[in-house]
């Protein structure tokens, strides 16, 4: 019995220097894995960099990884990010028609819904931007899909861990 593949999230903290993405890549890459999303950006400390992985594979393959990733140089920490031990989020940005101006009401009801904002409007289109997690995302994009996207841009996931109850 083959196990299966899932998406996986990871958090890589690093310091911030201009190669240790590219050694983070290649380290999925040698091993013949696909890396679905891929978000980093410095934190509040400057010298140190989040990067947030999503993968799809098996729980034993993620922690191979893992271990891999951790024995790097500037890699400073390497953790899971389980549902629902994480909040995860994903964005998306959509050129969609907009006839004379005027949103279709089927495109305000999904703004309604799926707590969407208009993030530009210009002539005969409308920018719309939306946020959820990868299924709520997917859902959004199978609606925009029937009025018809004219551009779309989509972010990885980004994630943070939830507070550990106190004990």
């Amino acid at each position: 019995m083959t196990p299966q593949l899932k998406e996986r999230a990871i958090a890589v903290i690093v310091n911030n220097r201009p190669d240790v993405l590219a050694r983070i890549a290649g380290t999925f890459s040698a091993r013949g894995f696909n890396i679905e999303s891929i978000s980093a950006n410095v934190t509040r400390n400057p010298a140190v960099t989040k990067i947030i992985i999503t993968t799809l594979t098996t729980p034993e393959t993620i922690t191979r990884v893992m271990k891999q990733l951790d024995r790097l140089v500037d890699v400073l920490e390497v953790r899971r990010l389980r549902r629902p031990e994480a909040v995860r989020r994903e964005m998306i940005l959509a050129r969609v028609p907009a006839p004379g101006g005027e949103l279709p009401p089927p495109l305000r009801d999904l703004i309604e819904t799926h707590g969407g904002t208009v993030a530009h409007r210009e002539s005969g289109s409308a920018v719309v931007e939306f946020t959820g997690d990868t299924d709520e995302i997917e859902a959004v994009l199978a609606c925009l899909d029937a009025l018809g996207i004219e551009e779309l841009a989509r972010t990885g996931a980004i994630a943070v861990a939830r507070k550990r109850p106190e004990h």
